[in-house]
């Protein structure tokens, strides 16, 4: 099968050459012609797994096509080679085709199948470089943003974001976080700006900046439905135990179902955040019903928890 499969694929090759010579009544090669028996050829040698011939094949596709200025199938024949490196777990050349193949999309003024191509791209590279994929999906996000497409901008943000987390390159993921959230509030997606903001409470924890984290969930007060939430109590919850070094309240905020059931890369900064000074350890006083800390901390710790309440009015 394979054999003749390969037998096939070099007939196609033959008459593509053929369509590419000049006579005296033909003076112009035929480019269209040949560029579809090479990606008969390309077809022919993938099935025989013979994925460099089919690489080599499509290229030569790719090559015609581009002679005969169609751009589109150029681009897409290029993008082919790309999966054939694929196949062989050639992941860094795959991902240069399917990049090239992506400018030519831009370029013939397709950028939707350009966005689309590199959010595949950034599928394949993904378990081998979070890096590069984190690139990919942002530039896939920026491409469709581009054509105002905010529902597959954003999804490909949210992929970036939580690369980003996991790569703990925790300053770029609360930027990328915050353009995730502006973006569902201009398409009016609140319940997912709660989330977001959860994602960004933690984030910001983990970075150690309080201030940040307490400016996400004020800023958020103003999202329909925010104030008075299941994500908003937790996080005003969260904040306090953290400011207040209360171990034992960050601890179940932090393993409740409303973060421990987040995506995954979230639900890890959850149940591994440290509040100050604690060393990651629960207070076992804490949740003694006086405080267990006697009568001068209780009433500091009463003291603010009326300047936070007051803080969220």
């Amino acid at each position: 099968m394979a054999a003749q499969k390969i037998n096939e694929a070099h007939e196609h090759i033959a008459k593509a050459e053929k369509c590419l010579k000049t006579s005296l009544t033909k003076w112009k090669p035929d480019f269209d012609s040949a560029a579809s028996e090479y990606a008969k050829a390309a077809v022919c040698f993938k099935n025989a797994k013979q994925y460099e011939q089919a690489k080599d094949a499509y290229l030569k596709e790719a090559e015609y096509h581009t002679e005969n200025k169609t751009l589109f199938h150029a681009a897409k024949a290029i993008e082919q080679a790309g999966m054939m490196m694929k196949e062989q777990k050639k992941m860094p050349e795959a991902i240069q085709y399917i990049e090239k193949a992506c400018m030519m999309y831009m370029e013939n003024g397709t950028p939707d199948t350009a966005a689309m191509a590199l959010d595949r791209a950034g599928k394949l590279i993904e378990p081998i470089n979070l890096e590069k994929a984190v690139d990919l999906y942002q530039k896939a996000a920026g491409v469709f943003e581009n054509e105002d497409r905010l529902r597959q901008a954003v999804e490909l943000l949210g992929k970036a974001s939580r690369l980003l987390v996991r790569l703990k390159r925790l300053d770029e993921a609360a930027v990328a976080l915050q353009k995730e959230k502006n973006m569902y509030k201009e398409i009016e997606n609140f319940p997912m700006c709660f989330k977001k903001t959860t994602a960004q409470v933690l984030v910001h924890l983990h970075r150690g900046d309080y201030v940040a984290a307490d400016k996400c969930v004020r800023e958020s007060y103003s999202l329909p439905g925010y104030s008075g939430s299941e994500d908003c109590v937790a996080m005003e919850t969260l904040l306090q135990g953290y400011d207040e070094q209360d171990e034992d309240q960050a601890y179940r905020v932090c393993n409740s179902p409303l973060l421990k059931y987040m995506d995954n890369d979230y639900a890890k900064l959850a149940i591994s955040l440290k509040v100050p000074g604690g060393g990651g350890k629960k207070k076992k006083a804490a949740s003694a019903p006086q405080g267990g800390a006697g009568g001068a901390p209780s009433a500091t710790k009463d003291e603010e928890d009326d300047e936070y309440e007051g803080g969220l009015c």
